[in-house]
């Protein structure tokens, strides 16, 4: 295949991805668009609680995403019989975690009082925090068949789901926020509920598909407690953990980013909500191609075919940063425009325009560190790419931007001037690292 055949190939599994990824994620912007509009402070309690909420949720997240590759791999190897296996201890691994989680979110709930935050959002965050936790456990069941199907390289259903469900989603924000339909108004506590609602609907959703679709009739798809398989187990934690800490160190820079900047005041803390959204929404293409490629890649491991990995790989990184070149030029061009979808405060939507200036700055390096990060996992790579985030997030990017932002005194765009740092690291080492793995075919 030429590499315009990697691309096209990478465009088809990627593209339901990425749709997918961006309809879950317009739920988080359909709900800070709304919040916004009940004042500066909600919206800026939302961006506390969520930080602090994927700060935590994201390390399950990073486990459940072992098992696109696994699956792939076991594909790629002919050995179609494990497929049902890899679902029935990756969903009673996921469940675990799960539980886990959720009491973590809850001690997080109370941690808030000690991170120096503005009094008045302290008491919202916390109180839409604790909702939030209770989603953890449908998340993680929707990311466990979401995975596996996608192993398959059956990758719209998921994709279906998530804009379906973003009609549920405001829906229930319309009614629970603004109090209608007979519902009181709950403000941000409204949000939280209506999150919780519809990430309960997507997990019974997928569970329904994948139980009753003819594709996966052979792989009895609904779960029920069969006995542990101790080496399906090993491999699902020997990829996942790693792989969760990989997005942990990520997301808890930027978590530890929002506490900085709350420092700071809750405008610029409801800026840097607003910036981050828009940052996430693009974050989306590049997620979606890292899956694209990752299942690639471990399909191409699984057959032992050392220039479809290379190629698989390549093609992921060219179509991620031609794609995120593009949204840089377009924060670029609409910053002016798009803080005013979320807030009507001039003050607040003049700091995140400046801050759109510098998620500009880093969209490429964004888009090429996800798909490193997707590529290794795909041959099994985890533990160097672990410690690459860990330097480049915690090393250099949050010290960097502490410094930036209190000491050389350039405020919440010194804490974002970090990100870039970090982020390019980053891109630079996990490519680097994919170009030596494959050419000493070490996979």
């Amino acid at each position: 295949m030429n590499s315009r055949g990697d691309i096209r190939e990478t465009v088809k599994l990627a593209y339901p991805v990425v749709i997918g990824q961006l309809g879950h994620m317009m739920m988080g912007v359909v709900d800070s668009m709304m919040v916004g509009r009940v004042g500066a402070v909600p919206l800026a309690a939302a961006s506390l609680a969520n930080a602090l909420f994927f700060l935590i949720l994201v390390f399950g997240i990073g486990i459940s995403m072992a098992l696109s590759p696994i699956i792939a791999m076991a594909l790629g190897a002919g050995k179609d019989e494990e497929c049902g296996i890899i679902f029935r201890q990756g969903i009673l691994v996921h469940l675990m975690v799960s539980l886990v989680l959720l009491l973590l979110t809850f001690a997080g709930s109370y941690a808030i009082n000690y991170l120096n935050q503005p009094e008045q959002v302290i008491g919202q965050a916390q109180a839409y925090l604790r909702i939030l936790g209770f989603s953890i456990i449908p998340i993680m069941v929707f990311q466990t068949y979401r995975q596996v199907i996608e192993g398959f390289e059956v990758m719209k259903p998921p994709m279906v789901i998530a804009l379906l469900m973003n009609i549920l989603n405001a829906l229930l924000n319309w009614m629970f926020i603004f109090g209608h339909l007979g519902f009181p108004a709950m403000g941000l506590r409204g949000a939280g509920f209506a999150t919780f609602i519809t990430r309960l609907s997507m997990a019974i959703s997928i569970a329904l598909y994948a139980n009753f679709s003819l594709r996966f009739k052979d792989y009895q798809m609904l779960y029920w407690f069969r006995g542990y398989h101790a080496a399906i187990i090993k491999k699902i934690l020997k990829i996942g953990i790693p792989s969760g800490f990989q997005y942990f160190f990520e997301v808890g820079a930027f978590a530890g980013s929002v506490v900085l900047i709350g420092w700071l005041g809750y405008q610029q803390l409801a800026a840097h909500q607003i910036a981050i959204n828009m940052a996430a929404v693009t974050f989306m293409f590049a997620f979606g191609i890292s899956s694209a490629a990752a299942i690639r890649v471990g399909n191409a491991v699984g057959r032992n075919e050392h220039g479809s990995v290379h190629r698989a790989g390549l093609a992921g990184f060219l179509l991620a940063g031609g794609l995120m070149a593009l949204f840089g030029v377009g924060f670029m061009i609409f910053r002016h425009s798009l803080p005013s979808l979320y807030i009507d405060n001039r003050e607040v939507a003049a700091i995140a325009s400046s801050l759109l200036i510098i998620a500009a700055v880093f969209q490429i390096s964004d888009g090429i560190q996800a798909v490193g990060i997707g590529v290794l996992r795909g041959m099994g790579d985890v533990k160097i790419p672990t410690l690459i985030t860990f330097v480049a997030y915690w090393i250099i990017g949050l010290p960097s931007g502490y410094l930036f932002g209190f000491v050389l005194k350039l405020g919440v765009s010194g804490i974002w001037w970090g990100f870039v740092l970090a982020l390019t690291t980053s891109a630079i080492l996990l490519t680097t690292r994919f170009l030596r793995i494959n050419k000493r075919s070490l996979y």
